[in-house]
This record gives C-alpha cells, sequence and structure tokens, in this order.
C-alpha cells in the first residue's frame, strides 16, 4: 500500500508544482565551473551571499583563477557565504577533482556517473546534496537532488519513505522519469514553493498550490 501512495503522491507534486510555477530553468550559473563553486558555497548559507561571494570574482571565475589564488586572497573573495577558510579548502579540493580531466565538461560526462559521484564523495567538504546538485546541474547526470526543503515536503504531506538522504533520493527517482529536465525542475519547484509557501516557521498553506491535497493543510 506504502508503494502504491507513493507512485501516486510523488508525480502529482511534481504535476501540480509544475502546473503552477512552470519551467524555472534552474541553476542560476553562466558556465559547469560556476555550478560547482556555488554547489560548494552554498552550505550553510543563504543563495544570495553566494550570489555576493561569485560576483566577487568578476570575470576571474575559473578552475585556473581558484587554483592559483593564495588561501587568504580566496577566503576573502569568498568571504560573503560564510565559513570561507573551509569553503576555501573545499573549493581548491574539488577544481583539483576536476583537474583530473583537463577541465573538459565533455571528458566528465563520458565517464559513468557512479563513478564520478563516487569520486566526487571522496573530495574534501563534498557531501550527497553537494555532489548530486554538481552531477546534475554541471554535467547533465540524472542523478536527485536531497535537500532541506525536500525533506520539508515530504515530512509535512506526509511522504512516508524512511529517514535519511539515500531513502528520499531512491524513492523520488523511482517514481518519476529518469531524466536530468524533470530531476532539475522537480528540485527547482520544491526550492521555490518552500520559499513562498511551505516556510519552515511560518508555512503559507492556504495560497500554497499543493494545499488542496497537503496532509498539513487538512490536519490544520
Amino acid at each position: 500500500m506504502m508503494k502504491q501512495k507513493e507512485n501516486q503522491t510523488i508525480p502529482t507534486i511534481y504535476e501540480t508544482l509544475h502546473a503552477h510555477y512552470g519551467d524555472l530553468n534552474w541553476w542560476p550559473a553562466e558556465t559547469p565551473y560556476e555550478v560547482m563553486v556555488g554547489a560548494v558555497l552554498t552550505q550553510n548559507t543563504a543563495w544570495s551571499n553566494v550570489e555576493k561571494a561569485i560576483a566577487n570574482f568578476g570575470s576571474r571565475l575559473s578552475p585556473k583563477a581558484v587554483l592559483d589564488a593564495e588561501h587568504q586572497e580566496l577566503a576573502k573573495i569568498i568571504h560573503p557565504a560564510g565559513f570561507f577558510n573551509q569553503k576555501t579548502g573545499y573549493l581548491k579540493a574539488v577544481t583539483e577533482w576536476f583537474a583530473k580531466y583537463d577541465f573538459d565538461v565533455q571528458a566528465v560526462k563520458r565517464e559513468p556517473m557512479e563513478k564520478m559521484r563516487s569520486e566526487l564523495l571522496a573530495v574534501k567538504g563534498v557531501g550527497k546534496e553537494t555532489a548530486d546538485s554538481i552531477l546534475l546541474y554541471a554535467f547533465d547526470f540524472p542523478t536527485f537532488v536531497v535537500d532541506a526543503y525536500t525533506v520539508r515536503l515530504c515530512e509535512r504531506f506526509p511522504i512516508e519513505i524512511g529517514k535519511g538522504y539515500d531513502a528520499v533520493k531512491a524513492c523520488f527517482e523511482e517514481n518519476i522519469p529518469q531524466s536530468v529536465r524533470v530531476y532539475n525542475n522537480y528540485h527547482a519547484l520544491i526550492v521555490i514553493n518552500a520559499k513562498e509557501h511551505c516556510r519552515k516557521k511560518k508555512p503559507l498553506c492556504g495560497t500554497c498550490p499543493l494545499g488542496h491535497i497537503c496532509g498539513k493543510v487538512s490536519l490544520g
């Protein structure tokens, strides 16, 4: 019974949000490498702070610039994103991983996704959410990204799919098409709806496009 409920609910949420918001064409970045940088910098901070940090690079944001920069210099650039000393090390580490493929996006894409995910997870500072964000948004691999907004949606709806990143990721991937476009858009739709309606402290259930099917609203 639980499996049947998931099969109905997860696609229905996507269809409802997509009908309301449309295609969001996420992640906001000019290059795949900028996606990688943003995925690292967004850890434990608001996206607005990431935008400030990326803006500080000006036209100098490139793998070579990050590798060549002194630690203190790079930390100053990314200061708005917080935890700048740690993230400086993380940025250099993920850039060194990219260097193994000569900073060639197509070279990464030619590799098996699971191999790339395993390598990224071995990079200092790269957890599951960061790795999946890089794979999906920078390299177009079909891997679903789970973040705090996804977990909030599952808890409030509720969608009984177990605990932990892997359980949530597996359930979404099993119940929607294995598509980069769908994974990209679904994650973006969850994020925007969480920010506009399904807020952490004071959710605006009355105007939420999911209000007519969400269990939190009916429990009121």
